[in-house]
């Protein structure tokens, strides 16, 4: 897996360098910067995956994430997994809106454990999703009349373990339900949303996606 750094703290950067070639990984570039950014992507054809802090030079604001909204617009085929301290809202839905999949959103602080860690990062480069808990529960608190509350409780707790890039029996042991009831319940999932006879993957991704617009029907970043 070839991937690009994206990260203003030169001791973060350098210390995700040395986690990863541990893994086997290899960091094609490592830059401080937006602008940096695209441009080393442009130079690797060969690239698969980003990893991106949200706030970085000159302004702090959302640099990184608007870099990683034109990665995907460029280069469809790279993978994006944004890394940062805060949930930000604006302009998430139109990243992680991206159907084809290859993203991922996790909090730095809450990242514990080196190989899942590096794990997700694979599942992201591969065609997956990861998206932090914490990240599907504060953009869940700020949706406004999305399709996903036409679920019941119990089905929005499903939607958001699947976010989370949980598969079946992830899903059942996290909810302490069994793997039939998570079935019947992605399968009510995909009825109330509305999506059709597609391939059972590509109807997640979709389900999952739709789950996450809602968190961001307000501009405001916290």
């Amino acid at each position: 897996m070839r991937i690009i750094i994206a990260e203003d703290s030169v001791l973060l950067r350098s210390g995700l360098v040395k986690l990863l070639a541990d893994a086997g990984i290899e960091a094609l570039a490592c830059v401080g910067d937006a602008d940096e950014l695209l441009a080393a992507v442009d130079s690797h054809p060969d690239l698969d995956l980003c990893v991106v802090d949200i706030r970085m030079p000159p302004d702090f604001s959302e640099e990184g994430l608007q870099a990683a909204i034109e990665i995907r617009r460029r280069r469809p085929g790279v993978a994006v997994l944004l890394l940062s301290q805060h949930v930000v809202s604006r302009y998430a839905a139109e990243l992680l809106g991206d159907d084809t999949g290859g993203v991922g959103y996790l909090l730095k602080d809450r990242v514990a454990d080196v190989d899942e860690f590096v794990g997700t990062l694979r599942r992201v480069a591969d065609g997956g999703t990861a998206i932090d808990p914490e990240v599907v529960s504060q953009l869940l608190s700020r949706r406004e009349n999305s399709a996903a509350e036409r679920l019941s409780p119990r089905e929005n707790d499903v939607l958001g373990a699947m976010a989370e890039g949980l598969n079946n029996a992830g899903i059942a042991a996290k909810l302490f339900i069994t793997e039939r009831a998570v079935e019947k319940h992605i399968r009510a999932i995909f009825t109330k949303l509305d999506l059709g006879q597609d391939d059972h993957d590509h109807r997640r991704v979709r389900a999952v996606l739709e789950y996450l617009r809602g968190g961001d029907r307000r501009d405001a970043a916290p």
